[in-house]
């Protein structure tokens, strides 16, 4: 069976099993060659393995989830905090354009993989670069529309500052318990379900750590508050962005 229609057969799944799927998704997930961007059944609705990177490629009922709360329209601005293999950032570019498509990742190893996916698939137009992904990527702000594939107590005050106007932030909100969100003008507008995913990484750690190494945004708050937890970042007490 070729790609196409195993493709087809992949959206017809996902059309069933989620109670909403905004058209625009829908129809830029059959356009895009997902087999570009991951190997193992890569029309099986299911998460997988990066052994590269010990990281997980999103099963594609994840991505539409994510999409269908983001609600891009065509030309909207958007940044990817999080590229991964460079499949969410190739829907969106089906959606959007591909020259509207900027997309991060703190592993390096993923930017160039992204990019090489991006290129053979044909969206050569998409921007990716090595950041931290609270940092954004300020150089093409503001954008219409921001999508965090990792989790956070709260949106890094980089990222909302990155943002137009009008502008919505899709991200899963919380620590353990985690909630789809859409933010927009700093207020949550919209909850999506749970949905669960790492935090988001920050400057000086790598994907597949064993243990997250500590910033000199995180040091001043764990020091101050004489906590000892085995990995911060993801707690509470820490404000997001709060330092340089």
């Amino acid at each position: 069976m070729d790609h196409s229609v195993l493709r087809e057969d992949m959206v017809d799944g996902l059309e069933h099993s989620l109670d909403q799927f905004d058209e625009a998704v829908d129809l830029a997930m059959r356009n895009v060659p997902r087999h570009e961007f991951v190997t193992d059944s890569p029309y099986q609705n299911k998460p997988t393995a990066h052994r590269k990177t010990n990281t997980t490629i999103l099963a594609p009922t994840t991505v539409a989830r994510l999409l269908n709360a983001l609600a891009a329209e065509p030309e909207d601005d958007v940044l990817v905090v999080g590229a991964g293999v460079g499949y969410t950032a190739a829907v969106l570019a089906e959606i959007v354009g591909d020259a509207h498509v900027h997309a991060v990742d703190i592993t390096r190893s993923l930017v160039y993989e992204a990019r090489t996916n991006l290129q053979h698939a044909g969206y050569d137009a998409v921007l990716v670069d090595c950041r931290d992904g609270a940092d954004g990527l300020p150089e093409y702000a503001p954008y219409d529309r921001i999508l965090v594939e990792a989790s956070a107590v709260r949106p890094p005050r980089r990222l909302r500052s990155q943002l137009a106007a009008d502008g919505r932030l899709v991200m899963p909100k919380g620590t353990t318990d985690q909630t789809l969100v859409a933010i927009e003008g700093g207020e949550v507008v919209e909850t999506f379900g749970p949905l669960q995913f790492k935090p988001l990484l920050v400057d000086g750690e790598q994907t597949g750590g064993v243990v997250r190494n500590r910033t000199k945004r995180e040091d001043p708050e764990y020091e101050g508050r004489g906590w000892h937890a085995g990995s911060g970042w993801e707690q509470e007490w820490i404000d997001w962005g709060g330092h340089n």
